[in-house]
């Protein structure tokens, strides 16, 4: 075969022999072979050789039909059979090859100082749209992401047959969002703000040659606002712009907390990811080996690890580590995770909260300087401040009002972040991590209502009683409290079981109406009323003027309204346990249901908070592993955790459980992003714990011996923290849950429903690592 080019037009000649190569294969075989092309004039495209023309594209059909009359001119001399099929596999190659070079090899995209007027450039993206608005001119949208300029693709020509015509049709062939490689001139460029700089917002191209890099299927259908299934992560990320921004901003955040640590003088230090089993205090994943018996464990946290590290002269650490935990699920957790964790040597807890606080501070700076707030189909979430507005996306500036104590994103406001004690919190919110936003506190009341109400709500003697009062927003119609009434009414009967049927108690709302007997209040009866307006009326008289009645929630007695609702509940007469009490879980569910149906406002307030002076000890529950101990209670954090102060180091040996750890966690917006402490670095000390206060066998501390070893080898004094990567991110980016700032994240029952894992265990990776299944028992 041989071939004659000029600048124009490729001659080929088929010699006698090339006859026997092409009667091997039928006209269904190149049938399917040429499907492998977009086109028939997009198949001679080929990115070394000058522009497309018809008579090229004709050339190559009229050598098509050459093949097709010779293979029936010689089918008395067919080939071998092995020759057929290797004949066959060498075509097939040939195209193969064709059509990858064809994908495979495009040119450099221009950089964004290229894009002046009048200058050829080069853009890769996403075909995103096209607007054919007549036979002769069709305009075509790029997408490029990254917060990029939107590019516009301008094609039309005057001349059937030009080359601007078959580029004209090209572009028409190609499927929406395929990737492409586009080169044209530059026609007009456009900024947005001021902002924006010299950075352009919106570029418009004539098209000198378009080049697919792949074909997207028709089989998968895009259209406004696509849910993909999770098996299709990948499309999502690519058409939902919330979830795709808030991943881009992940990166950002993660960024800016190395930034501010490197600053601080923290040195990165990778931990292993295979580790050992030791009883910390949660459920672990094992990973086994080859050797019979022994297996691995992932990391709980890099606890250990940075512990030993302050007892290697490392005076500061951190690192992003992934973490593994094999727990229930809810939308903020994960089976694998991100933590910031860090730990500072010759430190204690008030060193490593400050240094907490100033990364968040910088974090808040760095971010309220770069991003704001995108609207699309009324989902919040950042944006770049340099990327340009869309058809459906509404941008404003990430800035909200001065007046707000705590206001998103200025970290000038955040110069000090209040601390509260686990016992105020859980007196005055009923949860160890408080949202502040919400607008009503918890007080003890039992002394102010008669026992006969008290008897009424519950069957304990002596009971605490918590109560609240919960205003809601009133429209101004002329139905009164009835809106509020059905609310409250629906609320009370869709209440989650926990709640409904509490041993202690069921939860009591009493709704204020100054048209019925006792306002609505006949419950409490006339002294249990009187009893809670004096209360009222004398926390009124002690507020400051101009102070709010948060100060003292007891004012709110003396000025209720139509609507207002007074929530009963009882609860043990004992030390709080855990992470919340009954009517804590029911006031925060109230606040999130006043606000979906409009009878509260939603606040945008990001409102932080320390929770410190856990308890040391937390007696076992059927949920938490804890630390296989015999003493019926755990560590609240993990038996690292060093006593608060001398008194409860004594206490240790005579009431562990009212012993106080120096434990902090943060919290914002009632979620915990993390939590730390000063740690135990003595080793006799840290033994006495496991295995005189915990009860923990000899093999449970002997797990323990490497890191008991480098406490004895002169370990300082060290605090640390470890700061959920995840829920920061998702926080920062207004979601509710971490799946939206995880590319790939697990399910609720624990799987990858993008790749189908976990897998089943094969018979032959069962003997390999030495496992088996346990046998049936039988009846």
């Amino acid at each position: 075969m041989k071939h004659w080019n000029d600048s124009r037009i490729s001659y080929r000649f088929v010699l006698p022999f090339e006859f026997y190569f092409q009667m091997a294969i039928s006209r269904v075989s190149l049938r399917r072979l040429s499907c492998l092309r977009p086109s028939i004039s997009r198949s001679c495209r080929n990115i070394n050789t000058p522009r497309i023309t018809q008579t090229q594209c004709l050339s190559s059909q009229t050598s098509l039909r050459l093949i097709h009359n010779s293979s029936r001119a010689h089918q008395a001399s067919k080939p071998k059979p092995a020759d057929q099929a290797q004949n066959k596999k060498a075509i097939i190659g040939q195209q193969l090859r064709e059509e990858w070079s064809r994908y495979n090899e495009f040119p450099q995209a221009s950089k964004l100082h290229d894009f002046q007027v009048g200058r050829r450039v080069t853009v890769h993206g996403f075909l995103s749209r096209k607007r054919v608005t007549s036979s002769k001119l069709v305009f075509a949208d790029i997408q490029v992401g990254n917060g990029g300029p939107t590019i516009q693709v301008v094609s039309q020509w005057e001349s059937e047959g030009s080359p601007e015509h078959i580029l004209n049709q090209e572009l028409r062939a190609i499927s929406l969002h395929s990737p492409v490689s586009v080169e044209g001139n530059v026609e007009s460029i456009e900024a947005s703000t001021s902002q924006l700089g010299d950075v352009p917002s919106h570029v418009s191209i004539q098209l000198n040659r378009i080049q697919p890099l792949n074909a997207f299927p028709k089989d998968i259908i895009v259209s406004k606002g696509v849910q993909f299934p999770p098996s299709a992560r990948h499309l999502q990320i690519r058409y939902s712009d919330p979830l795709r921004s808030r991943l881009l901003a992940r990166h950002k955040i993660g960024s800016h907390l190395r930034k501010s640590l490197d600053g601080l003088g923290f040195t990165e230090v990778e931990t292993p990811i295979l580790f050992k089993s030791t009883p910390e205090g949660a459920r672990e994943f094992l990973v086994p080996t080859r050797r019979s018996g022994l297996a691995y464990a992932l990391p709980q946290s890099p606890q250990q690890y940075k512990q030993i590290l302050m007892s290697s002269g490392i005076r500061g650490y951190y690192q992003l580590a992934r973490c593994f935990r094999d727990e229930d699920l809810r939308a903020d957790r994960q089976p694998e995770f991100t933590q910031l964790d860090l730990e500072m040597s010759f430190a204690t807890g008030k060193d490593v909260m400050a240094t907490v606080e100033t990364i968040v501070r910088d974090l808040l700076k760095a971010l309220n300087a770069e991003y704001r707030l995108a609207v699309k189909d009324g989902e919040l979430y950042p944006v770049p401040k340099n990327t340009p507005p869309s058809r459906d996306t509404e941008l404003y500036d990430m800035r909200w009002p001065d007046d707000q104590p705590y206001s998103p994103w200025s970290g000038e406001l955040l110069k000090e972040i209040p601390r509260y004690t686990y016992e105020e919190v859980m007196s005055r919110y009923g949860v160890d991590k408080p949202d502040l936003r919400i607008p009503f506190e918890i007080m003890q009341v039992q002394s102010l209502l008669p026992r006969s109400f008290v008897s009424m709500i519950s069957d304990i003697k002596d009971p605490i009683v918590d109560a609240f009062v919960f205003s809601p927003n009133h429209p101004d119609t002329d139905q009164g409290v009835k809106p509020a009434a059905e609310f409250m009414d629906k609320f009370m009967r869709n209440l989650p079981i926990a709640l409904a049927k509490n041993p202690d108690g069921a939860p009591v709302a009493l709704m204020f109406d100054s048209k019925k007997p006792l306002s609505g209040l006949s419950p409490l009866g006339f002294d249990g009323v009187d009893a809670l307006m004096a209360a009222g009326e004398a926390a009124e008289k002690n507020l400051v003027e101009g102070e709010s009645v948060e100060k003292n929630p007891f004012a709110k007695f003396a000025n209720l309204e139509d609507g207002d609702v007074l929530v009963f509940q009882a609860r043990q007469n004992k030390p709080f346990e855990g992470g919340s009490t009954a009517l804590g879980t029911f006031r925060t569910l109230l606040y999130q249901e006043a606000v979906s149906a409009g009878f509260l406002s939603d606040n945008p307030e990001f409102r932080f908070l320390w929770v410190v002076d856990f308890p040391m000890f937390t007696p076992d529950n059927e949920t938490d592993p804890g630390q296989g101990g015999q003493a019926g209670f755990s560590a609240t954090h993990h038996p690292f955790t060093a006593p608060l102060t001398d008194a409860d180091v004594e206490l240790l040996a005579t009431d562990p459980l009212k012993a106080r750890a120096d434990h902090y966690d943060l919290v914002v917006n009632g979620v915990e992003l993390g939590g730390g402490s000063r740690r135990i670095h003595v080793a006799k000390m840290q033994e006495y714990v496991m295995r005189e206060i915990l009860k923990m066998t000899d093999k449970g501390v002997a797990e323990f011996s490497h890191l008991l070893e480098a406490l004895r080898a002169g370990c300082p004094p060290h605090a640390g923290f470890a700061l959920g990567f995840d829920r920061l991110c998702a926080v920062l980016t207004l979601t509710n849950s971490v799946r939206d700032v995880i590319a790939f994240p697990k399910s609720m029952k624990g799987e990858d429903l993008t790749v189908k894992s976990p897998g089943k265990i094969t018979s032959e990776q069962l003997e390999t690592y030495h496992l088996a299944f346990p046998s049936k028992k039988k009846n």
